[in-house]
């Protein structure tokens, strides 16, 4: 792998910097007091308006749909060609929603282009490639261990030409956002099949009757606006059979194709937040003094600097690493990097993440600086898309098989 940027990234790494320069960051304080003022109205939430804008802009500034690759509809870039500009994405925690890069629309999009009908392209595939609806996707639940997703008890029962489903979801991302229209289901068609053989994928539009919203979550107090966590009710809900995605009891082959460049998009906007948190920290430990001296001169601020410098630079060089494993032999032979990345980066960003709330003490957990919502976000990528322990447990068993199998030889 070249470790140097190409002329092509570089280029697209301009053309995105530029609109973060001349957008984006000027418009955070606007975008967070429009949102606070929506979230004290409660639900139902609302577009926030400078978001829609910046959309506009971008989407005539030709940054749009910049994840997709192999694609028609994209930029045409590979994985490791979007790679820095989703960590420059990754600085403003709402920012990949101004370019339609955001989950969980991107993996929805993947799978509606790889595996869906004509149809269903037609109907969901080109409003959400367009930004003109959101869409939310169903896979955790309350009443099972959910990281192992063969406990899914949610059915999908074929009832002639229409298939119902019943069940319970929760952390449905996406499907509080006032313009989320489709749900992306997985549940169980076959019960008695092979262990990865029972579950399918299902389109349901999120206003079909039977489907209720039971309540918002929130994450350490926050309440995701607007991006929508929540907890769906799914009683008797009647879709049509030809909703159902790719065909009955496929549903992991699905959520692998999904999860794959869904894990690598996180961990490389991490990247990202973990470096506006490192700028974010040294700027205040070099505007503050204590104890007769500049904050950064203290030597415990020097060692958290440099840990933070090497760690930051460890992690992206895994995120290339993977991403290039991805673009040159498929997700599924990258799956040990795509793995060893989504553990390393949340870990790595939350440290930071963590110092920089130290260094602006109390205001590093008040409502006056990006810190705690950046430390949040980052804490649920240790258990969203598969937590750490399951990663762990993948990677300790791909090193282990290699002395196995030598002892058996």
């Amino acid at each position: 792998m070249d470790f140097d940027y190409s002329p092509r990234q570089r280029e697209w790494m301009a053309r995105l910097g530029a609109f973060m320069d001349v957008h984006v960051y000027p418009a955070e304080a606007l975008y967070a007091e429009q949102l606070d003022a929506m979230a004290a109205n409660g639900l139902p939430w609302k577009a926030i308006p400078v978001m829609e804008e910046l959309k506009t802009k971008a989407k005539a500034a030709g940054l749009w749909n910049l994840f997709l690759n192999d694609s028609p509809h994209g930029a045409g870039l590979t994985n490791l060609e979007y790679s820095p500009l989703a960590e420059m994405m990754g600085r403003v925690i709402w920012s990949p929603e101004v370019f339609n890069c955001t989950a969980p629309d991107t993996g929805n999009m993947e799978i509606l282009e790889r595996y869906g009908t004509e149809e269903q392209q037609d109907r969901w595939l080109k409003p959400l490639l367009a930004g003109e609806i959101r869409s939310g996707f169903g896979m955790t639940e309350p009443g099972v261990a959910s990281s192992d997703a063969t406990n899914i008890r949610t059915t999908i029962v074929r009832d002639g030409d229409d298939y119902v489903i019943n069940g319970r979801k929760w952390w449905t991302s996406g499907s509080l956002h006032p313009h989320c229209r489709l749900l992306i289901i997985m549940g169980v068609t076959n019960p008695d099949g092979e262990r990865h053989r029972r579950q399918s994928q299902i389109l349901v539009p999120i206003d079909t009757p039977g489907v209720t919203i039971v309540r918002p979550l929130s994450s350490f107090g926050f309440g995701e606006v607007p991006f929508g966590h929540s907890e769906i009710l799914l009683d008797n809900v009647r879709v049509p059979a030809t909703n159902m995605l790719l065909g009955e009891n496929r549903g992991f082959e699905i959520a692998q194709g999904r999860l794959g460049p869904g894990r690598i998009h996180h961990c490389m906007r991490s990247i990202g937040a973990a470096e506006r948190a490192l700028e974010l920290m040294c700027r205040r430990l070099t505007s503050r003094r204590a104890f007769g001296k500049s904050l950064h001169e203290h030597s415990v601020w020097e060692q958290r600097i440099a840990d933070a410098r090497i760690n930051i630079d460890m992690c992206r060089l895994l995120t290339l690493n993977a991403a290039d494993k991805m673009d040159k032999l498929g997700n599924k032979l990258a799956r040990t990097e795509i793995g060893e990345i989504k553990v390393a980066a949340p870990r790595m960003a939350l440290k930071v993440i963590d110092d920089a709330i130290q260094a602006f003490g109390a205001a590093g957990v008040g409502p006056d600086t990006l810190l705690p919502k950046m430390f949040v976000m980052q804490r649920e990528l240790r258990i969203g898309d598969g937590p750490d322990e399951v990663h762990c447990r993948s990677l300790a068993r791909a090193e282990l098989a290699k002395y196995l199998a030598a002892e058996v030889a």
